[in-house]
């Protein structure tokens, strides 16, 4: 397949790229700064644009199979650029004959057992809020959506880590899914493999997800 990736300088999209060329996938790779990638493979190709500037990208992603997004509001230094970058997408990327669109989402707008979000637990670290608001937003903007493509926000685990791969995971829905232990996790590299077997599946469509053990 020919994928288009959004944010894969990032730590989960960087492995969510790894994941990709080693399934044997053509990636190209949509960055602002081209050269801070440093991977270099026959499959990959890299151009400049900004998921903010609908014109910047569209070409480049023109008659894709699927863009990947895997973007935060760290550079820009305004969370409130998340959701943002949502609408954009989902406005240019059905113009550009692309009908698939894959979301690194976040975990904070899961519920608990009691069917209170994350994010609006007192326990949860006031630094995190921004961020993790500014994922719940985009979640809406993709839930209130009518643009013609078809979407998948992927939520993590609330513990994301490093560690090894064992293409094992379980998928589940709005409710944070928990282990033996009550924890509820998943390594990046397990997170990457079910992002792009949601892209080999084709499954999932319109709808928000959550993996984890």
């Amino acid at each position: 397949m020919k994928i288009a990736l959004f944010g894969a300088n990032g730590h989960l999209g960087s492995a969510i790229l790894q994941e990709s060329l080693q399934r044997g996938h053509a990636v190209i790779a949509v960055a602002r700064d081209p050269q801070r990638l440093t991977v270099d493979h026959p499959k990959l190709s890299v151009v400049t644009g900004n998921a903010g500037d609908s014109a910047s990208f569209i070409g480049a992603v023109a008659g894709c199979d699927v863009v990947i997004a895997s973007l935060s509001g760290r550079r820009d230094a305004d969370a409130s650029s998340v959701p943002r970058y949502a609408r954009v997408l989902l406005d240019a990327l059905p113009r550009a004959g692309v009908g698939r669109l894959i979301w690194v989402g976040g975990a904070g707008s899961l519920e608990t057992s009691s069917g209170v979000r994350i994010i609006d637990d007192a326990a949860f670290p006031a630094a995190w809020k921004p961020a993790a608001l500014a994922q719940a937003d985009a979640l809406q903007v993709f839930r209130t959506t009518d643009a013609a493509i078809d979407w998948t926000y992927v939520s993590p685990a609330p513990v994301i880590e490093a560690g090894a791969r064992s293409g094992r995971y379980r998928i589940g829905g709005d409710q944070v899914l928990v282990d033996a232990d009550g924890v509820s996790r998943i390594t990046i590299a397990d997170y990457a493999a079910a992002v792009i077997d949601r892209v080999e599946q084709d499954d999932a469509k319109c709808t928000r997800i959550t993996v984890a053990y």
